[in-house]
């Protein structure tokens, strides 16, 4: 027992824990076959437009880029704004939806219960200071009690196989990938998409490298790393795809990823 507790530590002190990080991350499992329905051909649009106005006018950009919110301003009409439109959401048949509806749904919805998380724990130096946040249920969607993880892990990584989404959700933490500014939506979603993962990649949040060439990059990608094609050259091949020239550059030189890292605090305007 002591031999092997010696090499745990030594295994720990040599490799860091990255490795354990990723094991532990969620993996995307479908969690009920039921969210598997759709209909192509549906025309139904969701209406969005109280979460636009709520995040028009708490979402404000910080000095260096990094989209905060507000929460400490959030008046109780708007609260009360954000759980009709949450309620509203509740209410909506998701399955008989188009798939980008689904997904702009989903989004917009995960995105909505995260900041109301937050405003009914408030103030919170951190969402991890929320008991349980992600693991209890909090929202019913067509008669099936809904956690943050089973949205994202067990619902929209499964269902919609598609490693943007990671760019999409936000977590309200400075870490995370901006809140963005506007609702998703499935006539919008792909150019939504590919310019959040843009604003990700080229921001110090998502990657950055020292001039003697070592890359760290977002805990994201250690977390999720299969979502981005499970090694470590996936990644880099990802990342370098989504880079602006300048980075593009710098990422052509490296062969592996030196570190993750990631920022917990909240992103909250100050």
């Amino acid at each position: 027992m002591r031999r092997l507790m010696l090499a745990t530590f030594v295994f720990l002190a040599t490799t860091g824990f990255d490795w354990l990080e990723r094991w532990v991350a969620p993996n995307a499992r479908l969690i009920d076959e039921h969210w598997q329905k759709r209909d192509p051909a549906a025309s139904t649009v969701v209406d969005h437009g109280a979460w636009s106005a709520l995040l028009d006018r708490y979402v404000q950009v910080d000095d260096v880029g990094v989209n905060r919110v507000r929460y400490a301003s959030v008046s109780d009409a708007d609260r009360a704004a954000l759980n009709a439109y949450v309620a509203r959401l509740a209410a909506t048949q998701v399955t008989a939806l188009a798939p980008d509806e689904q997904l702009a749904y989903w989004l917009n919805l995960y995105n909505a219960l995260t900041v109301q998380a937050v405003l009914d724990a408030y103030p919170v130096a951190t969402i991890r200071d929320i008991d349980a946040v992600w693991r209890r249920d909090r929202i019913t969607v067509e008669g099936r009690p809904l956690s943050l993880d089973d949205i994202e892990h067990g619902i929209v990584r499964p269902v919609f196989d598609e490693p943007l989404i990671h760019y999409a959700v936000n977590c309200a933490a400075v870490g995370c990938p901006d809140l963005q500014p506007e609702p998703f939506t499935a006539a919008q979603l792909d150019q939504q998409l590919d310019r959040a993962a843009r604003a990700y990649v080229n921001d110090p949040r998502g990657v950055s490298t020292t001039v003697g060439g070592d890359v760290t990059v977002s805990s994201i990608y250690n977390w999720f790393g299969d979502d981005f094609g499970g090694s470590e050259a996936a990644i880099l091949a990802h990342l370098s795809t989504y880079a602006a020239p300048d980075l593009q550059a710098r990422l052509a030189g490296a062969s592996s990823i030196d570190a993750f890292a990631y920022d917990w605090a909240l992103n909250e305007a100050r």
